[in-house]
């Protein structure tokens, strides 16, 4: 009932306005066209979404684009990621603070249902929530009302929750990890977003778009790839999905020695045999530019050898103060990274990266990152 009513309150949106507004979900698979049309039907709707699927599948994307195409479009669009936020912080991260209702508030905050007001709130990593915070998101799902921590007065949420997860939450309600009555909330309406090696028809598109995305960031010539390299690349896992497809076209951007890119210049490690797939996935974010996020997890040798494939890069054609040179790319890309990663909060990512406020706001300044 809820899916049909759904269905009928948008049918003057379809699937190809939302393509042509995200082109990082743009696809040919019928996964894609599924997940587009389905964009097209929710976004005009307040129903609660639950989005799933492997971790770089784009469901952040996904959640934007909802937001972008609803009535709610003009207001906030604030997204949380439950796995990046220390389990003492969460609930004031959620819902805010009354000045001293612990030590250290010494003023009142605003939490992310405060931040979202009108808008969209997205939780991702939804199945990482602690159990007493699961109890406080059902109230708030249930009636409509939260408190500030240490607050005594009923503030009313007027917000469209978006939850995501690349977990198995029915496990996870299985092993009591996870509230049933919370999973039945968020269940409204789910959406799962397929891994790209279920859509690799979709790696040619999607790389010529990242490839034109790396250049404009860059300020360079976008690089071309040739056909035998997209066929090469189609029939690659990409265990980190979507975004591991966008970091190795950043890589491509900057490291790349011809503006037509072969199977020869693609990273070492996707070249090797299958035997080496334990490697592949460190392509997952090489560390190339400016533009270019740093690795997510592993410290293996990947970054690394790129670092050194950059450094032989600039001493062959003479690049002045390589050490100076790379060690402001170095700060640049993990800044840009972090601010990414806040939304642009730099007391936030300040606070990830370990320095100080002043020390952020310095750097962004000498390395010219201002907006």
């Amino acid at each position: 009932m809820m899916r049909r009513t759904v269905d009928e309150s948008v049918r003057e949106l379809g699937a190809d306005d939302a393509l042509g507004e995200v082109p990082e979900i743009l696809g040919q698979a019928p996964a894609m066209q599924d997940v587009c049309r389905a964009i097209g039907r929710l976004s005009q709707s307040n129903v609660t979404v639950l989005l799933t699927g492997e971790s770089g599948s784009g469901k952040e994307v996904v959640a934007r684009a909802l937001h972008k195409h609803s009535p709610r479009a003009e207001a906030p669009f604030i997204a949380l990621n439950m796995a990046a936020i220390p389990r003492d912080l969460m609930e004031s991260e959620l819902f805010g603070h009354e000045r001293g209702a612990f030590t250290g508030a010494q003023a009142m905050r605003r939490g992310r249902f405060e931040q979202a007001e009108g808008g969209t709130l997205f939780l991702d990593e939804i199945g990482d929530m602690p159990a007493e915070l699961q109890t406080r998101l059902l109230r708030v799902l249930s009636d409509g009302f939260y408190y500030r921590v240490g607050g005594h007065q009923p503030i009313k949420a007027d917000v469209r929750v978006i939850a995501a997860t690349h977990q198995n939450l029915e496990e996870r309600v299985r092993q009591g990890l996870f509230r049933e009555d919370l999973y039945h909330r968020l269940n409204v309406i789910r959406l799962r977003l397929p891994a790209l090696r279920e859509r690799s028809e979709d790696i040619p598109l999607l790389a010529r778009h990242f490839l034109q995305k790396s250049a404009q960031e860059l300020g360079v010539e976008p690089k071309r790839i040739s056909d035998e390299a997209l066929r090469f690349i189609s029939q690659q896992p990409f265990p980190g999905n979507v975004r591991q497809l966008e970091n190795l076209c950043h890589w491509l951007t900057v490291l790349a020695p011809a503006q037509v890119v072969k199977v020869e210049d693609l990273p070492v490690e996707m070249r090797q045999p299958p035997a080496a797939a334990s490697t592949l996935a460190r392509i997952d974010a090489p560390m190339a530019s400016v533009a270019a996020p740093m690795p997510r997890s592993t410290a293996g040798a990947s970054w690394t050898d790129s670092l050194v494939a950059e450094v032989e890069r600039r001493l062959h054609e003479g690049v002045p103060d390589v050490m100076d040179t790379l060690a402001r790319d170095f700060e640049a890309a993990v800044i840009r990274t972090a601010l990414k990663h806040t939304h642009g909060r730099r007391i936030d990512a300040a606070t990830r990266l370990g320095v100080g406020r002043n020390t952020i706001t310095r750097k962004i300044q000498e390395l010219q990152l201002e907006d």
